[in-house]
């Protein structure tokens, strides 16, 4: 487009935080089932801590977008980042289950801070003519972090997972000094609705039964395996799958020196990390431009059904590895990076469509509360999966995962049938 508009610098200043947050944020949370049992603590404590994190994290937002709004994205930016330092300090200091939980719903605090501002900046940065490619380069930002993150975690922690953490708080500390030097405060216009009038609306939408129904039904069957996913899937392959056959096919195929970067040294015997390849970031970020592009001219609830299809899939190929070959590991988690793909897009742009032009920006706030739900009950993914450890079938969490995918499509398709299709707004 010849006559796009030229980001402002406040945008890419926006896009560097995003990443080195991003790398904190995923390098503790999809290394954190490891550090709690390398600290002898069991999966229903993890579970507990991992749900009320995820909570929080998605929670917050609701309410630090209205208060960003009134007082300043530059400001609460760095109330998020004087929160986030000393609260990961605290991983390296805190070593009882009262103060590792403690730790991490400050962090999860913090990031809940942090997590509407910076999409917020990109917003208000851009116009018309460049919007798409905007929020394109900041989801890119978001995986780039959360793809090297875990990666650069899982190797240190071969070292001392006190100097991960510390690494963490560096990152935050850089956050912190780029905002404070480089971040201008982004135009927008000022409005004289108070902020519990702003919140408040947000939970307003939540009155229409239907839609506080769809948001249940997501919650229950969407967001609750799809974090249950992130919860279980590092611990799954670090402790289930033979890391060491698991290096050996990556080296095979991609070199000695990709191999190694995402595995560590055993007395002399190499294992891959299960943070490192336990995520779907990487594969998002080669892969997302293309399946929206497939997908961007279906309907969106039918396109959301497949996903959860596909997300099924995926769950069976991890579970079916540990019996057939270590690398099915990888494939699976691939299909169900494209389940991802297709579903949390989509589902996303739904309820932007279906709500009043007025109103979409409250109907996305009032989004998060869906996503809360399925946080807030994702540990019970954890101890169930500890539960199958116990009982010598750790796979068997991921048949459930993939039986509650499918279950999602006809809970979706029950509730259509009797309370009927929202209707979607005009351009």
């Amino acid at each position: 487009m010849s006559n796009r508009t030229r980001f402002p610098k406040v945008f890419w200043v926006a896009n560097s935080v995003e990443i080195l947050e991003r790398f904190a944020y995923y390098g503790i949370f999809m290394g954190f089932g490891m550090y709690m049992k390398s600290l002898g603590f069991d999966r229903d404590q993890l579970g507990n801590v991992q749900q009320w994190f995820l909570f929080i994290s998605y929670f917050i937002p609701v309410f630090s977008g209205a208060f960003a709004d009134k007082f300043g994205f530059k400001k609460v930016l760095i109330i998020s980042y004087l929160a986030y330092i000393p609260s990961i300090l605290f991983l390296t200091q805190f070593k009882t289950y009262q103060g590792i939980a403690f730790t991490m719903l400050s962090i999860g605090f913090a990031a809940g801070i942090f997590k509407p501002l910076i999409s917020g900046t990109v917003r208000l940065s851009s116009d018309s003519t460049n919007k798409t490619l905007g929020f394109g380069i900041f989801y890119m930002m978001v995986n780039i972090g959360a793809s090297v993150g875990p990666i650069v975690f899982g190797k240190m922690r071969g070292y001392s997972w006190d100097d991960a953490f510390k690494i963490a708080a560096a990152a935050i500390a850089v956050m912190f000094i780029i905002t404070l030097a480089l971040y201008k405060e982004p135009l927008k216009e000022k409005s004289n609705v108070s902020i519990g009038k702003k919140i408040a609306e947000i939970f307003t939408t939540v009155t229409d039964l239907r839609f506080a129904i769809f948001l249940l039904i997501l919650g229950l069957f969407f967001w609750l395996p799809f974090w249950g996913f992130f919860n279980i899937i590092p611990s799954y392959v670090n402790d289930h799958i033979d890391t060491v056959k698991l290096f050996e096919g990556i080296r095979n195929l991609f070199g000695d020196w990709f191999a190694r970067l995402l595995a560590r040294e055993e007395s002399g015997i190499w294992k891959i990390n299960g943070e490192a390849i336990a995520h779907t970031g990487w594969i998002i970020l080669v892969l997302q431009y293309f399946v929206s592009r497939i997908f961007e001219k279906r309907k969106a609830i039918p396109s959301f059904m497949f996903g959860l299809a596909i997300l099924s899939l995926g769950a069976f190929c991890i579970g079916y590895s540990i019996k057939l070959a270590p690398a099915m590991v990888i494939f699976g988690i691939f299909i169900f990076a494209i389940g991802e793909m297709i579903t949390s897009p989509r589902i996303q742009e739904y309820i932007t469509w279906i709500a009043p032009k007025e109103k979409a920006g409250l109907y996305m706030g009032a989004n998060f509360l869906g996503t809360c739900v399925g946080a807030l009950l994702s540990g019970q993914y954890t101890k169930l999966f500890g539960k199958f450890e116990n009982a010598g079938t750790p796979e068997y969490i991921w048949y459930i995962m993939a039986v509650h995918c499918l279950l999602a499509i006809v809970a979706i398709w029950l509730f259509f049938w009797f309370a009927g299709s929202f209707s979607e707004q005009a351009e």
